[in-house]
């Protein structure tokens, strides 16, 4: 009979799945570790990545003489300009324009949240679709329900404190 014993939690069996398959990883690297290398692979070889498997030949090495190497830079881009905001923003003194659109925009940025890192976890946690895990939706429903009878409560002890001063005066 399962009368007593507690369901399995499967986010906490792979949980240990995995863990178990990190540590087993670890000992083979460990164990690969530990080996000595080959006498081939203490030769210096240069792969391509572009074609894996062919050996490219080592580059060319630099010329003995020490003189500096220059490139040709573009003047024109570094010596522009141009501000780097646009114009329009700035009045005919030099001061900034109030941008209230632009504001707005900001300020309502602040008050939402951030886009979630997994939205197929968040669907799951919504749907409650995870099995020994409680939707969401439920979780919101309980919170709601403490906050509306804490408020009740101080209501209640807030007329019952207005009542009593109201009788002594």
């Amino acid at each position: 009979m399962g009368l007593f014993k507690k369901k399995a939690d499967p986010i906490s069996q792979r949980a240990k799945a995995l863990n178990a398959e990190i540590a087993a990883l670890e000992a083979k690297i460990k164990k690969l570790n530990s080996q000595p290398a080959p006498a081939s692979a203490n030769e210096a070889r240069i792969r391509s990545t572009a074609f894996p498997g062919l050996a490219v030949a080592p580059p060319p090495a630099p010329p003995a003489t020490r003189e500096p190497i220059f490139e040709k830079v573009d003047q024109k881009r570094l010596q522009s300009t141009e501000p780097a905001t646009p114009p329009q923003q700035y009045n005919q003194l030099g001061v900034r324009k109030y941008d209230l659109a632009g504001f707005l925009g900001r300020l309502k940025n602040n008050f939402r949240s951030r886009p979630a890192a997994n939205p197929k976890l968040v669907n799951y946690l919504a749907a409650g679709s995870i099995q020994g895990l409680r939707p969401l939706r439920y979780e919101k429903r309980v919170a709601r329900n403490r906050f509306v009878v804490l408020t009740i409560v101080l209501l209640l002890a807030a007329w019952g404190v207005i009542a009593m001063f109201i009788r002594h005066h």
